[in-house]
């Protein structure tokens, strides 16, 4: 007989799904878990807090396609992880926690981080599972690796009390879950699909909204050759990059006439939630049509009226579409609302550039957009956070390649920059990873800087400094002008490369961005650009625009 331990099935099994990261803070009683793990030949990424490990193991999985595994100690470690879970679940990325617990035999006499949680995981999970003997943890792990991953993506939870992944089990009796699954896309019904491709078809002002389902299902090459007709097209935040952004068909800075004008509108693996007005009618054309193609058959009831749902994957609705399209003429072929929305975009995109001087001091934050676009190459990650700097660069950063822009996401939340960016440059670290964020966003995760430093992630930090939690000064008038409470000190935020031997730059006026830019991009270390500017001034339009 050949016994074993939980921590070892743990770590095995891991090994076998061809987990090949592992994110997480090293506490009790995980620690054997990972070191487990690390003896497997799976790389640990230790990190300074369990929401920047999530954060982290999120971004990495989006972009890789795979799913993002962090262990995590018991009671405050574990409940640190329940709002990149909700995150993960809500913004549809692969997440799955493992979460060591109190010794279960002792339940309710006040043992060490003694919490139920299972409780804390359930609103924020598409999945959990709590295992009750060693010998079922590889199959639970196969089940939460497998859930995290298919339909649309999200957060897992496995619970593994201490007594389970500390005992001794016969090897023999163990059934490892090595089988891949191959699952196939699902594939939409031919005859919606020739639906839609008559509305299309028929439609005079037509127009498509990629959201992050089409860049998760890789769909751009399909949907190219629908932009190619003729058919503009907007994205969710994230789904930036399915097309490179200097598409001519691109139409992000004229949205709302695109929505306004629009007579048909197919949603491809987005959602009609907040970020598009959740559908409302007074927003769009009388006489639109909407056709949403998404994974998950509950999405087509919303505040939209949906003529038309699909259950499928984006990028095969897409090749389907492009296939149904063959050959037909459209009615929007003369090019005439095409035409319309490009000059809408042009005054839009010219109207922004007028409102700010580049020679201002304090600097206007467009004029630090406009630097970081100069100088990053096109397979660059983008990382936007916070009100202002996401609300500049939606209009002024480009994306060029899928699944390399990240933001706060669906839900908006703040902390994500950082951990994001790591993530980012952990999952392809050959291209620049360049954070572009405000001072508050910033400092809600700048502590894994270090994790940043420890494990190679030569991350470009650009910190706009507006000594604020948002625009236009709105804390600092609600709080009757009392600094204290509604702005930030003015700290030299780049002082925090330096506390690992990063690279730092502080910048005051404009000439000095793109030298310092450069120096960042260029340093073999993470770096911090802090660049103080205008505290009064904000985007034009104004107003959040996240996932």
């Amino acid at each position: 007989m050949s016994e074993t331990t939980g921590n070892e099935l743990l770590a095995r099994q891991l090994k076998r799904a061809g987990v090949d990261t592992l994110f997480g803070v090293i506490a009790g009683p995980m620690i054997q878990a990972m070191g487990a793990a690390h003896r497997e030949g799976i790389r640990f990424i230790g990190c300074r807090h369990e929401m920047n490990a999530c954060f982290m193991a999120s971004a990495w999985a989006y972009i890789k396609r795979k799913p993002g595994v962090v262990a995590v100690g018991s009671g405050p470690g574990m409940t640190n992880t329940v709002t990149p879970l909700y995150v993960a679940t809500t913004s549809g990325m692969p997440l799955t926690v493992l979460g060591g617990s109190f010794h279960a035999p002792l339940t309710g006499l006040g043992t060490f981080q003694e919490a139920d949680q299972m409780a804390f995981a359930r609103p924020a999970v598409k999945w959990l599972a709590q295992a009750h003997q060693a010998r079922e943890i590889p199959h639970l792990l196969h089940l939460a690796l497998g859930q995290s991953l298919t339909g649309r993506p999200g957060g897992t939870y496995v619970d593994l009390p201490n007594s389970v992944i500390q005992a001794k089990v016969d090897e023999s009796k163990v059934r490892y879950r090595d089988l891949p699954v191959h699952i196939d896309k699902p594939q939409p019904a031919p005859d919606a699909i020739e639906r839609l491709a008559g509305m299309l078809a028929d439609a005079e002002r037509p127009l498509l909204i990629l959201g992050k389902g089409a860049a998760w299902s890789e769909a751009g090459p399909a949907i190219q050759r629908l932009v190619d007709r003729g058919i503009p097209y907007v994205t969710s935040p994230m789904a930036r990059g399915t097309l490179p952004d200097d598409q001519p068909s691109f139409m992000n800075a004229a949205r709302g006439a695109a929505l306004r004008g629009a007579d048909v509108i197919a949603m491809l693996g987005g959602r009609f939630n907040w970020i598009f007005a959740s559908g409302a009618p007074s927003r769009l054309a009388p006489d639109v049509q909407l056709a949403q193609v998404d994974v998950v058959a509950e999405e087509f009831y919303s505040g939209a009226d949906i003529a038309l749902g699909i259950v499928a994957d984006a990028g095969a609705a897409a090749e389907a579409l492009d296939a149904a399209l063959e050959g037909r003429s459209l009615a929007s072929a003369d090019g005439t609302w095409l035409d319309t929305l490009a000059q809408a975009r042009d005054r839009n995109e010219a109207r922004m550039r007028q409102q700010f001087d580049p020679t201002a001091v304090p600097i206007h934050p467009p004029r630090v957009a406009e630097e970081v676009r100069s100088v990053l190459p096109r397979d660059a990650s983008i990382v936007a956070e916070g009100e202002v700097t996401m609300a500049v660069a939606r209009t002024m950063l480009p994306s060029f390649g899928m699944r390399t822009r990240l933001n706060a996401g669906t839900t908006g939340c703040m902390g994500t920059g950082v951990p994001y960016a790591i993530g980012a440059k952990l999952a392809r670290p050959d291209a620049p990873a360049v954070l572009f964020c405000g001072d508050y966003a910033f400092g809600a995760a700048f502590n894994d800087i270090e994790t940043a430093k420890r494990v190679g992630a030569n991350i470009v930090c650009v910190v706009l400094d507006n000594q604020g939690v948002t625009g236009h000064r709105m804390a600092h008038r609600s709080f009757d002008g009392d600094l204290t409470a509604g702005a930030m000190l003015p700290a030299k935020y780049e002082k925090i490369a330096e506390m690992v031997d990063g690279h730092a730059e502080a910048v005051e006026r404009p000439e000095e961005i793109r030298p310092a830019l450069e120096r960042a991009l260029a340093a073999d270390a993470p770096a911090v650009v802090h660049v103080r500017v205008d505290p009064d001034r904000a985007p034009g339009g104004g107003g959040m625009y996240l996932g």
